[in-house]
């Protein structure tokens, strides 16, 4: 016999009212009986009656996309993928931001067992065991977007790839003086700090041809365009300045770009500069980047997600993001 709530109050020690609320309101109970709450969920296996009952019927046509800071340009390009491909099948998107430690693990937590969603699709945030398992075991299919993970499905994007392939291409177009400027939001325990993939692969690249790179500090959370103005105006206000910089973000190149133009610095003539993302405003700017297809994954990352909700048993499967190198005025 299925669970019910009493019987998930009763194990709890709570009232019913307490145990609807962190179904649907957890951020209105504390975190201890949040705990206790949800661990008398696992613990009976119990899964809302009208949830059961949708999903068996699978008519609410919804996928849940969890997000950290939705509003960055790249995550905004990327949902846009989703949401066309999502239109195109039918489904409605329901977006889930994420801007604290305690946002993402009360979504993690209560998702596969509240809310009324065919599918989930994960972006750039790591899942560990336990949550993996709460989600296999929830049967809500789940696709991952630039993290992994081997037993759910995901559109992969290998960051140090794109750094070596910015070297590669820097270094092609005869620059020996190389500088980086780098710089992530981050949720700590659930984002990865995707600069410093990228400054390894460029890293590593450089050293094997014998070039060091020129880099400022870019400590955690120093993703905007202040940070990366103060991180260009101490490489550009060096005694040897480099003639190309690599910049982790696109975001993160506008602020390089400003800081070439307060210092009179001339791009390209001196200074050659590059992004990583594509997002729409580099194409306007004619800003050049590696484009990580932002647009593509999403879409992608639908198909997945439609492939693992059709099937009895989702095989985990993984596809990657193509890069590649977007050369327009600034390089």
């Amino acid at each position: 016999m299925s669970a019910t709530i009493y019987d998930v109050a009763t194990h709890a020690g709570v009232s019913i009212a307490t145990v609807s609320r962190v179904l649907n309101a957890p951020q209105s109970v504390n975190v201890t009986t949040r705990a206790r709450v949800r661990n008398a969920i696992d613990d009976l296996g119990f899964v809302p009656k009208a949830e059961a009952t949708a999903r068996a019927r699978r008519r609410h046509r919804q996928v849940g996309v969890l997000v950290p800071f939705f509003t960055y340009s790249a995550f905004v390009q990327r949902l846009r993928g989703i949401s066309a491909g999502l239109l195109d099948a039918g489904y409605e998107l329901v977006v889930y931001n994420a801007e604290t430690p305690e946002h993402v693990h009360g979504y993690l937590q209560s998702l596969p067992v509240m809310r009324r969603l065919d599918g989930l699709i994960i972006i750039s945030l790591m899942l560990n065991e336990e949550v993996a398992r709460r989600l296999l075991t929830a049967g809500l299919p789940t696709v991952l977007i630039e993290t992994s993970h081997s037993h759910l499905s995901g559109v992969d994007i290998d960051n140090r790839a794109g750094g070596v392939l910015a070297a590669e291409y820097l270094t092609g177009c005869g620059h020996r003086r190389l500088g980086f400027v780098g710089g992530d939001r981050e949720i700590a325990g659930y984002t990865m700090r995707t600069s410093q993939v990228r400054f390894a692969g460029f890293c590593s690249t450089l050293h094997t041809a014998g070039l060091a790179v020129v880099s400022a500090d870019f400590p955690q959370d120093s993703a905007g365009y202040e940070d990366a103005r103060r991180q260009a105006f101490d490489l550009l206000d060096r005694s040897e300045p480099p003639t190309a910089i690599f910049a982790a973000s696109d975001t993160l190149a506008l602020g390089v770009l400003s800081a070439a133009r307060e210092r009179n610095v001339r791009v390209p003539n001196e200074l050659a500069v590059l992004g990583f993302d594509d997002l729409d405003f580099a194409e306007y700017l004619g800003l050049s980047t590696i484009s990580q297809s932002l647009e593509l994954s999403g879409r992608q990352a639908v198909e997945l997600l439609l492939m693992a909700i059709a099937e009895a048993e989702p095989l985990v499967r993984h596809v990657q993001a193509p890069l590649r190198v977007v050369q327009r005025d600034t390089t």
